[in-house]
Order: structure tokens, then C-alpha cells, then sequence
């Protein structure tokens, strides 16, 4: 195991917003950024999808001690792909995105241009799939979808049922269906990649090679998927699913392991949440195997820090495995986009704070996202394109201008076995 520190220099922003974070830009990529935040050359196309996963056990409508209740769960999905724009087209375009206050929707700008056509010239690309917190919504790390898209991958981000800003439920949904949204993701997305699916995707996605990447409570579901099955004591933890639904994922199930999808080949966990609320523990999180990439504050009060997300990654013995910490960073380190301007506005009594769901009081969200979409583009590249030029971008501080990685650490553990 190796450690690389960089002394933290102050690294204050004003929480009054700049030019570029009033003008809603998602594709911000600075002078000081690293190299990999750059955009690709790919032009992109974006299109919403949805998605309904039949039959799916209702916990909202389930009665301790009685049946499972069933619904059909439909998720709406963006999807961002590589693309071929027509001679009239120009890179560009607008999201109409709901925030943390649901009363407030704000228009985004980026880069992707709606309902292009896919790009038929090259083979089939990469997957990748995003996981926002709770709330969120599919829009809450569109930088990293747009930027990764660029590079030569195919990106689907979930609106999470029952777990967005205009559809917030009880948190007993959310800790059932989050892994089981991931997974039906990915089966959908090989549906549609497949040739005879009338699809736009059809043959253009490569599912076979699937990135996953969760931020707060997508970081829970995405632990989970990836092999770190849920504790014993979570089953029955005050707000969790009725009648010890969660064992059904849970590391004392021996059916859980046999769920583990060799189609995802790396996973980017940030901020997961659940360790220091008690839904993993040390023996629980040795079931992880695959390559992943854990992200975070290090004064995270929502998912904790040296008992959270660090706890984890030292726990994941079996995996190969690094730690990108933010120092003095909360739990927005890195992954939502920057707060759009229309939530700069002063919450009414009783409403969620907007602006401070998006924001973090040290750190510059723009920069934040510059430095999480270069080492996303080098662990996928790694991992999901076998580049092993990328792997020097994680033996040190590669595509960084002097003194911009000041305020970062990265950790790296291999798997004991």
C-alpha cells in the first residue's frame, strides 16, 4: 500500500457565484484543470429513455409481516452517446433540469445535441452508468456523462423512482431498490445495444465492458452491486425495508455472490453512504472484487469520512482498490454539477436550501469536477479499454499543472488475494 499527500494550501471560493456558474455551463473545463477533463473529440447526442422493470417487490405498499407487494417500477434514463451530427448541426444544447427545490427548475448548457444520430463508424463502445444520490435526479452529475461521452462511451444516468427531488419517498425504497435499478439498468441497456432491438443503440453499446459510478447513495447501491453485501444488523435497522428485504442482497446470503455481474469491470464510488450507519461491515465488504475507485470530502458529516467512505476502502481487501480524497471537502466533493443560478435565491421557510445541496463551502465546484472527470476518463480508459498508458495518471500527480493538485490525496491498496 502507498500514500501520496500534498500539503493543503487554503483554497477558498466565495459562495456568490462567478460568471461561469450563473451561466449554467456543465462543460466548464478551466486553464488550471487537469488534462483528461478536456472534451474529447466526439461530438455527442443525448436522448431520455424509459425503462420499466415489471413485477418489482413494492416496499413502500409492503406491510411488515405481510406479502410483498409488486409494481411495475419505470425509471426515466438519459442516455449520452458518441455521434454523428449533420452538416446543419453544431455542438450544443439545453436541459431542463429540476433542482433541490422541485418548485425551481433551471436550464443547464452543455455540449451534447438532443436526439443526434449515434455514431455508426466505429465498434460498439463502452457503458457506463451514474447513480445520483438521495434526492437527485439523472442531471446531478451531467458533467461527468457529457465528458465521458466525448472520450468514446456510452453513458445512461437513472432517475431513481421514489428518490428524486419532485418524487421523494420514504428512504425505505431507496435502500431496497438501488442496487436492483443499477443492475435492471444494465440489462436494459444490452437490450437496446442489441442488433435486432430497433433501437438507437442498437450495436453501438459494448455492455460486456460496463463502468458504474455512484455518488452518496448511487455510491451505496454501486458497494453493493460490486460484492460488499449488507450486514445483518441493517436488515432490521430502524427505516429499513419491511420483513429483512435487504438480506435478499445481504452478505450472509449465499445466493448474494452468485448476483455479481462480470460484465462490470470498475466502479467509482462517491461518497457512498452506509458504513457509519451500520449497513456494512469489515467481514461484509471483503466480497468486493472488482476494481474500484472510492471518492470523497474529508469532512464528510453525511456519509462520514474516516469511518464512511475511507472505512470502506480499507475493508475491500480483496479488491483492487484507490481513495481520491478532497481535503476539507464535504459530501458534494466532486459530483454534483455547479449550483445552477436559479438556486442562488433564499429558501422560503420549510424548503430544502437549494444552493447548498449543489455547493461546498471550501472547495470550487467547477474545479472539483474538472479533477473527477480526468480521473474518471483515466480509470475507464484503463479498465474498460485496457489503455495501460492510463495507469500512470495513478502513480502520481500525471496531467496536473504545477501546483494544481494542491488540496488532494490518492491512496492506492491491491487485493490481498
Amino acid at each position: 500500500m502507498f500514500r501520496r499527500v500534498l500539503v493543503l494550501v487554503c483554497v477558498v471560493v466565495p459562495l456568490a457565484g462567478s460568471a461561469r456558474a450563473q451561466s449554467n455551463r456543465i462543460d466548464t473545463v478551466t486553464p488550471s484543470a487537469p488534462e483528461l477533463a478536456a472534451y474529447g473529440r466526439y461530438a455527442i447526442g443525448a436522448r431520455t429513455l424509459q425503462a420499466t422493470d415489471r413485477h418489482r417487490p413494492d416496499i413502500l405498499a409492503t406491510k411488515e409481516g405481510g406479502p410483498t407487494a409488486r409494481y411495475d417500477r419505470t425509471l426515466t434514463l438519459e442516455v449520452w452517446y458518441p455521434a454523428a451530427l449533420a452538416p446543419n448541426q453544431k455542438p450544443g444544447g439545453d436541459y431542463r433540469a429540476i433542482t433541490r427545490d422541485p418548485a425551481i427548475t433551471a436550464t443547464l448548457h452543455g455540449q451534447a445535441v438532443r436526439d443526434a444520430a449515434p455514431l455508426a463508424t466505429e465498434p460498439p463502445f463502452p457503458l457506463v452508468i451514474i447513480s445520483h444520490g438521495y434526492p437527485g435526479n439523472r442531471y446531478l452529475m451531467s458533467h461527468l456523462a457529457e465528458n465521458l461521452a466525448s472520450k468514446g462511451f456510452v453513458t445512461v444516468a437513472i432517475d431513481h423512482k421514489e428518490s428524486t427531488y419532485d418524487d421523494q419517498k420514504p428512504f425505505a425504497s431507496t435502500l431496497y431498490n438501488r442496487a436492483f435499478d443499477q443492475l435492471f439498468v444494465l440489462n436494459e441497456m444490452e437490450r437496446l445495444s442489441k442488433p435486432d432491438s430497433g433501437s438507437f443503440l442498437s450495436g453501438r453499446c459494448d455492455t460486456s465492458r460496463t463502468g458504474i459510478v455512484g455518488y452518496s447513495m448511487g455510491g451505496y447501491g454501486v458497494v453493493n452491486v460490486i460484492g460488499g453485501g449488507y450486514s445483518k444488523a441493517s436488515e432490521t435497522i430502524a427505516g429499513a425495508p419491511p420483513n429483512r428485504l435487504l438480506a435478499e442482497r445481504g452478505a450472509g446470503n449465499p445466493e448474494y455472490q452468485k448476483t455479481m455481474d462480470p460484465r462490470i469491470k470498475a466502479a467509482i464510488a462517491i461518497a457512498p453512504w452506509g458504513m457509519v450507519g451500520g449497513f456494512w461491515d469489515a467481514a461484509g465488504l471483503t466480497g468486493i472484487t472488482t476494481p474500484v475507485l472510492f471518492v470523497a470530502g474529508s469532512v464528510d458529516d453525511v456519509a462520514g469520512y474516516e469511518t464512511g467512505t475511507k472505512a470502506i476502502y480499507q475493508a475491500a481487501v480483496n479488491a483492487d482498490r484507490y481513495l481520491l480524497t478532497f481535503i476539507n471537502a464535504n459530501h458534494n466533493a466532486a459530483a454534483p454539477i455547479p449550483a445552477p443560478a436559479e438556486t442562488y435565491v433564499a429558501a422560503e421557510p420549510g424548503k430544502p436550501a437549494a444552493f447548498a445541496h449543489y455547493a461546498d463551502a471550501v472547495w470550487d465546484t467547477v474545479r472539483m469536477n474538472n479533477i473527477l472527470d480526468h480521473f474518471a476518463n483515466a480509470y475507464f480508459d484503463l479498465y474498460l479499454k485496457n489503455d495501460q498508458e492510463k495507469k500512470a495518471y495513478f502513480e502520481g500527480w500525471k496531467g496536473f499543472k504545477r501546483g494544481t493538485a494542491v488540496g488532494l490525496t490518492l491512496e492506492h491498496a491491491g487485493p490481498l488475494k
